[in-house]
């Protein structure tokens, strides 16, 4: 159990966490959500001690952390960041037993450790533990980002918009795998996002918070039925209105928001870009914006060569639907898809949008639901 009494921090004049009370219970999925500049980071840090409080207290499991040393601490917290911070001159599985070497666990059990945790993201052993982290994609390497925050077992592990910089569809499955493990493992997890779909997808609570204060603590049914100001309505953002589910159209559960590029971009263009967004798979387009096919970073990394034109590698294995097909056909589609998505296309053969599992269930859930008036 976490518990935060009266909590207040401030820098100079600014008021940045005022009188926080707060109490997580343990094993549950805690997400902290807010405008930027809330205090939902400065919560996250204030539990492992990064950041200080100014007036009152933390206790983490009925002790107050302010008599624990703090490297102790951290050591008994998982911690896993956006920008990941993976030692790049270590392998995968030396990156995941950087905590259990340095509380003295013995090779054997640092293996054994690591061959547990690769299992749980279906990462295999004898594939994965020797490569070194210039050799992962990056949905890969926050997977290993995630494992290396659990490798000693602790039984709170803090999560600061660790998927932000992720493409949709590696962020949707990490977000998938995150909640399997924290049901499994039964975590108590905090998590900070800005992303209200990330909270009500993993949250058990959401705490929204907002100058610092609390605003609303709820699971997200709650929230969604009865947000209780107007900040946290327009967070929720337009909801789709109570409809037949057969009146639903591809439209409606796509995400438009997707990553493309041009024919003639360059493999190692290509390559670089891939790696600053973090995304494994990319949607290529002709002159027009006209959907050409998909490029993997396996095709690249098979067929490709520098100075290659990225449209020579082109494939067009992969689902495509109509904007304005039925939502029940896109949901065949992306059954039988080998890919776990479906490209949503308008009627002059221009990106859409993407159609995944998540977003398929968040439409749903809406239909049921209802606008938030």
């Amino acid at each position: 159990m976490i518990q935060f009494e009266n909590v207040c921090k401030r820098y100079g004049k600014a008021t940045v966490i005022d009188d926080l009370s707060l109490t997580v219970e343990e094993g549950q999925f805690v997400v902290l959500i807010g405008p930027s500049g809330c205090g939902k980071t400065t919560t996250l840090k204030m539990i492992n001690r990064l950041i200080e409080p100014d007036k009152g207290r933390i206790f983490v499991n009925g002790s107050d952390i302010t008599r624990v040393n703090a490297v102790a601490l951290r050591r008994t917290i998982g911690y896993v960041i956006q920008q990941i911070g993976l030692f790049p001159n270590m392998t995968v599985g030396q990156n995941i037993s950087v905590v259990p070497k340095l509380l003295r666990y013995t090779n054997a059990q640092c293996d054994e450790i690591t061959r547990s945790l690769l299992q749980l993201v279906d990462m295999d052993y004898d594939v994965y533990a020797h490569k070194y982290p210039s050799e992962l994609s990056g949905g890969q390497q926050q997977r290993i980002g995630v494992l290396r925050a659990l490798a000693a077992s602790p039984p709170i592990v803090l999560m600061d918009e660790p998927f932000g910089a992720l493409d949709p569809i590696t962020r949707e499955a990490l977000q998938e795998e995150i909640k399997k493990i924290q049901r499994k493992l039964k975590k108590t997890i905090i998590f900070v996002t800005h992303d209200m779909d990330e909270a009500l997808r993993l949250a058990d609570t959401i705490v929204f918070m907002n100058g610092g204060r609390v605003v609303q603590i709820a699971s997200p049914e709650e929230m969604l039925r009865n947000p209780k100001e107007d900040i946290i309505k327009n967070f929720m953002g337009k909801r789709i209105s109570k409809v037949d589910y057969n009146s639903l159209l591809a439209a409606d559960i796509m995400r438009a928001s997707v990553l493309k590029v041009h024919k003639t971009k360059l493999t190692l263009e290509c390559v670089d870009l891939m790696n600053r967004r973090q995304v494994n798979t990319l949607l290529v387009v002709d002159d027009d914006e006209r959907f050409l096919g998909i490029v993997t970073i396996d095709d690249i990394k098979k067929h490709g060569r520098a100075g290659k034109e990225i449209g020579d590698l082109v494939s067009t294995e992969t689902s495509v639907i109509g904007a304005g097909d039925s939502a029940k056909e896109a949901f065949e589609r992306l059954v039988d898809s080998r890919s776990g998505y479906v490209v949503v296309k308008h009627p002059n053969d221009t990106v859409a949008g993407l159609i995944t599992k998540t977003s398929m269930v968040k439409a749903m859930a809406e239909a049921m639901w209802g606008e938030q008036e």
